[in-house]
């Protein structure tokens, strides 16, 4: 599919098939993810990959933005900042901003990585930091997670505000 395909077909899933990813999608997933920009090209960010059904259930628990889902897949990634890593190069601002945009822009390419592939995912930012970082036992930290599978659902398109209530050319 090309690029404009993806970005056009790329929707919010929450309902998914009981279908393993399998590991050669995963792996595709992750070394594009590797491929994306990020700030002095520290990569300050780490993807837990979780397919263990019991920590996917815990942090299930812990994030109210899972719960509107009609069942979870067998996958979800969790894009964490390293906020010291980039601390070290950038100071305060590296900390707060250019860690949490690494992570954010690495997860934004896996979302639409896993449309490419077929795969459903939606992107969940509603979650209990503190209990994540318990459940994943790191000290970095959690800003998306998402679950990623084969989708059993196809929504409709939400509508979209006008391009001008978007952009402002100046």
């Amino acid at each position: 599919m090309d690029f404009s395909q993806v970005l056009q077909n790329r929707k919010s899933i929450r309902a998914y098939l009981k279908k393993e990813v399998e590991e050669e999608k995963i792996r595709k997933i992750l070394s594009l993810v590797n491929l994306a920009p990020s700030a002095g090209n520290l990569q300050a960010y780490k993807v837990f990959v979780v397919r263990d059904k019991n920590m996917i259930d815990k942090i299930a628990k812990n994030a109210p933005g899972l719960s509107h889902f009609e069942n979870l897949p067998s996958l979800l990634f969790v894009f964490c900042a390293n906020q010291k890593e980039s601390q070290s190069r950038y100071g305060k601002r590296g900390a707060l901003l250019y860690a949490i945009q690494d992570a954010t822009i690495a997860c934004a390419y896996a979302q639409l990585i896993a449309c490419d592939l077929s795969l459903g995912s939606c992107w969940v930012g509603a979650f209990d930091e503190e209990k994540i970082k318990e459940i994943l036992k790191t000290d970095l930290l959690p800003v998306a997670i998402l679950p990623v599978g084969y989708p059993k659902e196809n929504p409709p398109r939400h509508e979209r505000k006008k391009i001008k209530k978007i952009a402002e050319f100046l």
